[in-house]
């Protein structure tokens, strides 16, 4: 009994801090409804035309397919190692290896990457408003800074950072689409971007895997069950709250912009124009103000996405390094703020030393920084998600039988799983257009998922009798924390 009193107490992050909203707050910031809907959308809407909110509403529903499993699963797992930790308990050690290191790649992909797109936004918008030019490297730069501070303090802060951006730009997009439905669009309210006629075209993958590719981040529910007040019940309602959310408001959005053009001009609208006909809808409809208003917003979106992504990011390699999968250092929390400040420093460090290699070499921020990394990084998560569909299947078959439930057990995760399987194959049918790379070695990015795996597997097999666990640390302080993967939730 001395032996276990007298046991270090597994370093912890905050109790309690984060309730429903924040860590919706969380999710929502990291699909940037905004972002989304001014840079993917005109992808889409040029490959399928008025079909594209279709395509979304498809997608949507995938992912709260998926939601049913994920947040039943959340019941008896909650870990800072997401998905890695549910593939540990669903599919076995050697697959939650795979999957942290996937993890890591794909996380790291899309937080390096959209420090390419903010700059990128920051130059074009702060030289149409004031007709300067700047560096875009200047305004990365001030963003990495920013973003270090908010990961280093404590997760309320962020939250509540998070939270003002969020309604901003969910606001501003509101009020574009009130007008158009008040107006009465170019030619009437209609639901011909709903016609399966319309959504089943040739351009129905790309559409797919651009609207799938707007969901990304919604991961962040399970990764901040540790700081969740009630993470039994907060997780899941978090993700159904959030991911419901982000579908209505993605189709309702893409469905409003093709109303404002007209469902017969948009594709047309879309390929002419793609990087500024939603701005010019929003100003024949709403006025030039919110024009203005929505172009600041759009930097303050993607600010809000590297916040996101460097928290989960963050808390990633806290629970790999508090566990040993990666040096233990990794894993100690603040002893005032309670965040995983060793982990954000190290993640502030390499984005450093990446972005900064970029910009040494005279990288395109979009082309290159931007649309080969964050084509990496959303592979990657799609892979993830896939795969822990299967693993809530087994999960329940092998270790809650009792808890077994036909819908939220078996069949909706199964057909997330098919859904999600067809998105990485259009993912990697279409990753030309996904990164923007047809040549050279940018098309060979993919197989850095491929490599992250085996590497995971391998460091699996070769630590497989030191038992170690990506969540195992939490037994030396189960009373005190919410138990994580290795440590099944007696709920």
């Amino acid at each position: 009994m001395s032996d276990l009193t007298n046991k270090p107490a597994a370093p912890a992050l905050k109790r309690n801090a984060i309730g429903v909203p924040g860590i919706v707050f969380f999710v929502v910031a990291a699909a940037a409804p905004l972002a989304a809907a001014l840079g993917g959308s005109p992808i889409a809407f040029a490959a399928v035309g008025a079909g594209a909110p279709g395509a979304y509403l498809i997608a949507g529903v995938i992912l709260i397919l998926f939601a049913v499993g994920y947040g039943s699963m959340s019941r008896f797992v909650t870990s800072s190692a997401g998905f890695a930790a549910y593939l540990e308990q669903g599919l076995g050690r050697t697959v939650g290896f795979a999957g942290a290191a996937v993890a890591l790649v794909s996380y790291n992909g899309m937080l390096m990457g959209l420090y390419g797109l903010f700059g990128y936004f920051c130059s074009a918008v702060i030289g149409d408003l004031t007709g300067t030019q700047t560096d875009w490297r200047l305004w990365t730069a001030g963003a990495w800074a920013g973003v270090a501070i908010l990961g280093y303090l404590e997760v309320n802060l962020s939250a509540r950072v998070l939270g003002v951006l969020m309604i901003g730009e969910v606001f501003i997009l509101s009020v574009f689409d009130a007008a158009v439905f008040v107006q009465g669009g170019a030619a009437g309210i209609n639901l011909d971007s709903f016609q399966p006629s319309n959504i089943a075209t040739d351009g129905l993958g790309v559409a797919l895997l651009f609207a799938a590719a707007s969901f990304v981040g919604f991961e962040a529910t399970a990764i901040y069950g540790e700081e969740a007040k009630d993470p039994a019940r907060t997780v899941p309602r978090a993700t159904y709250v959030a991911v419901v959310l982000i579908a209505v408001f993605y189709s309702v959005s893409t469905w409003a912009i093709s109303l404002a053009s007209g469902t017969d001009k948009i594709q047309q609208a879309a390929t002419e124009n793609p990087s500024g006909f939603i701005f010019s809808l929003n100003s024949e409809y709403v006025g030039q103000w919110s024009t203005l208003a929505m172009n600041l917003l759009l930097l303050t979106s993607t600010f809000a996405v590297l916040v996101a992504f460097h928290n989960t990011l963050s808390r990633y390699n806290f629970a790999l390094g508090r566990s040993g999968v990666l040096p233990r250092v990794l894993g100690s929390a603040h002893p005032r703020w309670q965040s995983p400040h060793v982990a954000s420093v190290t993640v502030t460090a390499l984005t450093l030393v990446v972005v900064g290699t970029f910009m040494l070499a005279g990288a395109d921020p979009f082309a290159e920084l931007y649309a080969w990394l964050v084509g990496v990084g959303t592979l990657g998560v799609l892979v993830m998600q896939a795969t822990t569909s299967i693993a809530v299947v087994v999960f329940f078959l092998r270790k809650r039988r009792n808890e077994f439930r036909p819908w939220s057990s078996a069949v909706a995760p199964i057909l997330s799983a098919l859904g999600l399987v067809a998105a990485v194959y259009l993912a990697v049918a279409n990753w030309d257009i996904l990164a923007g790379a047809t040549s050279g070695i940018p098309v060979l990015l993919p197989w850095l998922i491929v490599l992250s795996a085996l590497v995971g597997a391998a460091g699996a097999l070769a630590t497989r009798r030191s038992g170690t666990s990506i969540g195992n640390s939490f037994e030396d302080n189960k009373a005190e924390v919410p138990p994580i993967s290795g440590v099944v939730a007696p709920y």
